[in-house]
C-alpha cells in the first residue's frame, strides 16, 4: 500500500510537473518570435500552474496527521487546475471575466487548503514556511487580477 503522504504529493506533483513541461514547450515553440503574451503564458504555466501546485501538494502531504480526505484533496486539485486553466484561457482570449472566475477558484483553493490544515499544529519551520507560501499565493492572486485589467502595451 502506498503511503498517504506519497499519494497526496504525487497527486499534485504529477500535474504540476506537466504544467512546468507545458510552459517550457510554450517558451521553446515561441522562442523564434516571442511576444509578451507567449512569455507570460510560459511563465504562468511554469510558476503558478506548475511550481505553486507542486508546493501546495508537498505542503499538504507533510501536514502532521491525516487531515485531508481523498475527496478533499481531489477537490483542491480540481479547483486549482480549473482556476489556472480559466486564467490562461481568459488571458489568451482577452476575457477578463474568465480570468476572474479562475482567480476566484484559485483563492477558494488556497482558503480551503488553509482551512483543512488549520489544526495541523504548525510550529516547526516547514509548517510555518507552508503558511507563508499559502499567504504569498493568496496575496498574489488579487494582484494578478488587477494587472489583468491593465491595457497591454
Amino acid at each position: 500500500m502506498v503511503n498517504h503522504r506519497v499519494r497526496v504529493a504525487a497527486s499534485f506533483v504529477l500535474p504540476g510537473s506537466l504544467c512546468v513541461v507545458a510552459g517550457g514547450m510554450v517558451a521553446a515553440v515561441t522562442a523564434p518570435s516571442p511576444t509578451e503574451l507567449s512569455s507570460w503564458t510560459a511563465a504562468y504555466l511554469v510558476l503558478v500552474a506548475g511550481v505553486a501546485q507542486i508546493g501546495l501538494g508537498c505542503g499538504l502531504a507533510f501536514v502532521p496527521g491525516r487531515l485531508t480526505s481523498a475527496r478533499m484533496l481531489g477537490e483542491l486539485l480540481l479547483m486549482w487546475n480549473l482556476g489556472n486553466s480559466a486564467v490562461v484561457a481568459g488571458t489568451l482570449a482577452n476575457r477578463v471575466w474568465v480570468i476572474d472566475v479562475g482567480g476566484v477558484l484559485l483563492v477558494a483553493t488556497l482558503v480551503l487548503s488553509a482551512w483543512v490544515t488549520r489544526n495541523a499544529g504548525f510550529r516547526q519551520w516547514p509548517w510555518i514556511s507552508f503558511r507563508f507560501f499559502q499567504a504569498a499565493l493568496l496575496v498574489s492572486v488579487p494582484i494578478g487580477l488587477m494587472l489583468a485589467r491593465r491595457p497591454s502595451s
